[in-house]
């Protein structure tokens, strides 16, 4: 299956980050267009947004005919201890 690789390790790569740092993942953003996501993740690097690229997720959630195919990207903001 086409991709299934890539998915698998940005599975194990997020696995590992949550078990290293306590935190959350929380949803920057969402289109159906993957046009526009392709976009916005080269906005998003080329404003220093976002340092390093290990922070942001991205979720494809299959869509069927009632849902459409959804693009997610979220960034893991670690929890702050007093």
């Amino acid at each position: 299956m086409p991709g299934q690789r890539k998915r698998k390790r940005s599975r194990e790569r997020a696995r590992r980050r949550a078990e290293d740092t306590p935190g959350r993942w929380e949803p920057l953003f969402s289109t159906g267009d993957p046009a526009e996501l392709g976009e916005y993740l080269r906005r998003v690097h080329a404003d220093g947004t976002v340092t390093d690229p290990a922070q942001l997720r991205i979720d494809t959630f299959c869509g069927r005919l009632v849902h459409p195919t959804t693009h997610q990207v979220s960034i893991f903001v670690p929890e702050v201890s007093p």
